[in-house]
């Protein structure tokens, strides 16, 4: 059957087409809300962890009603969700006060250090807030799956990590796991991606820190996310800017580089970079990552 339009990975049918337009006559009075979550129960559209992707599916159905394909209701209500608001109508992080006297110490000194998943408490404007103020990228709110660790040392916050969903398309990876586009459309759920790694400008001085801290991390990570979204975590990647930094932490934390980057974007329109070119590095976290990854049953 005729493919009339892909979304995020999934083919919607002239047949689909039909049937969304008739799930919105039998339910005239329904806002564009309550029609998503009545398309994913229909679907059973689902992450892993029960919950419905209605927003994915929201915007799945706007792409049809801006293509012609469907008549949606009108907009009821202005979404007041910060991550709706242009990007220069948010509100920037509000800093926390933090002792930020210098650790004189060896990473043996500051050992154990603890690891603590604090999106969603309230540790979290603190994450924010030392993104933001010390990170040369700044604070950005991550959207889909992501997690959030502060890293503790003497019981002060010494390291920033950010972890969410990894970008569909990425040919360094794409061709070092091996897998089908098939496999990958499945399976991009198990890969998480590092958006963030800070050491605090406090904490700096202290030898190996940052490769010891990535060494922990997959383990913890991996725990974390099966405990939140209910599946785990098979690889792990991030981009690295050749011109800022080789990655030498990532390195020494057996991280190994995939390639690097065409510099276009998802939505380029010719062959000319358009951005940076980056260096992708990755990390297996199961052995078997290749045979899990491309499994398609």
């Amino acid at each position: 059957m005729e493919v009339v339009l892909k979304y995020r990975g999934r083919a919607i049918t002239a047949g689909d087409v039909v049937f969304i337009r008739t799930l919105i006559t039998e339910h005239p009075g329904a806002s564009r809300r309550i029609l998503s979550k009545k398309l994913c129960e229909a679907w059973n559209w689902s992450q892993p962890n029960g919950t419905l992707r209605d927003m994915v599916c929201r915007g799945l159905m706007l792409e049809l009603h801006r293509a012609g394909h469907i008549e949606l209701p009108p907009v009821r209500q202005v979404n007041p969700n910060p991550l709706a608001r242009r990007k220069a109508e948010r509100r920037k992080p509000v800093p926390w006060l933090v002792d930020t006297t210098p650790l004189c110490a060896s990473l043996a000194e500051v050992r154990p250090l603890e690891f603590r998943q604090v999106r969603r408490t309230w540790e979290e404007p603190l994450f924010n807030s030392l993104l933001e103020r010390y990170h040369f990228l700044a604070y950005t709110q991550p959207v889909g799956e992501h997690l959030k660790y502060l890293i503790y040392a003497l019981g002060r916050p010494i390291a920033c990590l950010a972890w969410s969903s990894a970008p569909r398309h990425l040919g360094p990876r794409d061709r070092f796991i091996g897998w089908s586009a098939e496999a990958r459309r499945r399976n991009i759920r198990f890969i998480a991606y590092n958006t963030r790694f800070l050491i605090v400008p406090w904490a700096a001085g202290v030898s190996n820190l940052a490769s010891h801290i990535l060494g922990r991390m997959p383990t913890v990570l991996s725990r974390d996310w099966e405990r939140i979204y209910g599946h785990p975590i098979y690889f792990l990647e991030t981009f690295i800017d050749p011109a800022r930094s080789r990655g030498t932490c990532y390195r020494a934390a057996n991280w190994i580089p995939l390639g690097r980057t065409t510099g276009r974007g998802k939505d380029s329109t010719s062959k000319r970079p358009n951005r940076s070119i980056k260096e992708v590095l990755g990390y297996p976290v199961w052995k078997r990552f290749r045979q899990l990854l491309g499994d398609i049953r």
